[in-house]
């Protein structure tokens, strides 16, 4: 499965927010540097 194109379709679309997206991350779906990427902010560890 593709997380990364997932996730950035549902935050592109307005559907998960940067939280979520930082969740991701956190679960091991996509890389800080996807974060980055998606949300176009660098991803700091909460």
């Amino acid at each position: 499965m593709d997380w990364f194109a997932i996730i950035k379709k549902f935050y592109a679309d307005g559907d998960w927010t940067k939280d979520q997206v930082a969740a991701a991350v956190v679960k091991g779906k996509i890389t800080p540097e996807q974060y980055e990427e998606i949300t176009g902010e660098p991803y700091v560890e909460a």
